[in-house]
């Protein structure tokens, strides 16, 4: 026999989605600024709710895609957001999203958004509770980047030591030291050093280095502990 639902209570349920960002010295986060009561004007983060047709994951992929027009961008899922009255309209649960997107990539904004990067550390107040999902989003990439070497999908294809020290500094929110940084870094064997130079940072120029990716999903699939 076919159970009869109908009886029980029915909630909406969305996906937000916490986008970082990085533009070589700050670590960044994209909001939109909200077009429709409750809150019109205040920022967000970009949402949108799953349609009958779609998995969260789906959805998740969907609301990233009409706002910046990239399709396969690195997305893990959070947490889940249930408080009764975290939104005063209606009850809707949240599945949180986040994801990294290298910002030199061609990215074409949806300008219906508004939408807007803003240095980590420095962005507005956000609606309902938005702002607890950015912090919580803060602490799994800081677990993220304890266990996997994160770069990838933040970086340019090549990329200076320095650059990813400052990747690194900017996740943490702490300063390493040039030369212990780069011994651990190099002791991960996931680089490759090319023959090109970064002549913008001196005279004598930064060797650029890339990902070898091989060795590089090895090493997700491995795990490690990387502590600087």
């Amino acid at each position: 026999m076919k159970q009869d639902y109908s009886h029980y209570p029915r909630h909406l349920v969305a996906v937000d989605c916490i986008i970082f960002g990085f533009d070589g010295e700050n670590l960044k986060i994209l909001l939109v600024q909200r077009n429709f009561e409750p809150k019109m004007g205040e920022w967000s983060l970009m949402g949108g709710f799953i349609n009958d047709n779609e998995t969260s994951d789906q959805a998740a992929n969907r609301v990233l895609n009409t706002l910046t027009g990239l399709e396969n961008i690195y997305l893990e899922q959070l947490n889940t957001y249930t408080e009764i009255h975290r939104e005063p309209t209606a009850r809707i649960m949240s599945i949180s999203y986040y994801a990294l997107i290298n910002i030199e990539k061609d990215i074409q904004i949806n300008e219906k958004y508004s939408a807007k990067w803003y240095n980590l550390k420095e962005h507005p107040e956000l609606i309902f509770d938005h702002n607890e999902m950015v912090k919580d989003a803060v602490l799994r990439l800081r677990r993220r980047a304890s266990t996997r070497p994160i770069g990838f999908e933040l970086l340019t294809d090549k990329f200076t030591m320095k650059d990813l020290q400052n990747l690194y500094e900017a996740i943490f929110d702490e300063s390493y030291d040039k030369r212990n940084f780069t011994s651990k870094i190099n002791a991960l064997d996931i680089l490759i050093k090319t023959e090109e130079k970064d002549m913008t940072s001196s005279k004598k120029g930064s060797f650029l280095y890339r990902f070898d990716e091989k060795k590089y999903q090895k090493k997700l699939a491995e795990g490690f502990m990387f502590k600087i």
